[in-house]
């Protein structure tokens, strides 16, 4: 189970909702299983941006410093689906790293509809959804 806390939540809907109708990403900071922060990235895929996002290795890595002077750890990933479901896509387990959770929000015409958290294996070969709490108001 992945609990998000409200000032990340709120960060994480703000950034997808801004980046309509493209994709939005960003890392989830905290303890456990438990993010009190989100960090907002930039989507630097150089294609289409609709349906495909990329993190620096270098946003990625100052990240990591960051949680980690704040006594924290990335504790996953998040991006947006510009009016599409919030699953796991074909793409998104290729590209992704089997330590993190990763949340997809799904944004319906430039607003949030709902979301979802998945736990790719290490083959890369599936993510299962896991319970995912945010703030419903």
């Amino acid at each position: 189970m992945l609990t998000i806390e409200k000032a990340a939540w709120d960060v994480m809907v703000a950034h997808a909702e801004a980046t309509y109708p493209n994709e939005c990403c960003g890392v989830m900071l905290g303890k456990g299983k438990t993010v009190t922060r989100a960090k907002a990235l930039d989507n630097t895929y150089e294609g289409a941006q609709e349906d495909r996002y990329e993190i620096r290795p270098e946003d990625l890595l100052a990240a990591d410093r960051e949680a980690r002077k704040d006594g924290l750890d990335i504790v996953g990933i998040f991006h947006s689906h510009p009016d599409c479901a919030a699953y796991f896509s074909k793409t998104d387990l290729e590209n992704s790293c089997p330590w993190y959770s990763f949340v997809v929000l799904s944004i319906l015409k430039g607003k949030f509809d709902n979301a979802g958290s998945f736990l790719p294996n290490a083959e890369q070969t599936e993510a299962p959804e896991e319970e995912l709490i945010w703030p419903k108001s």
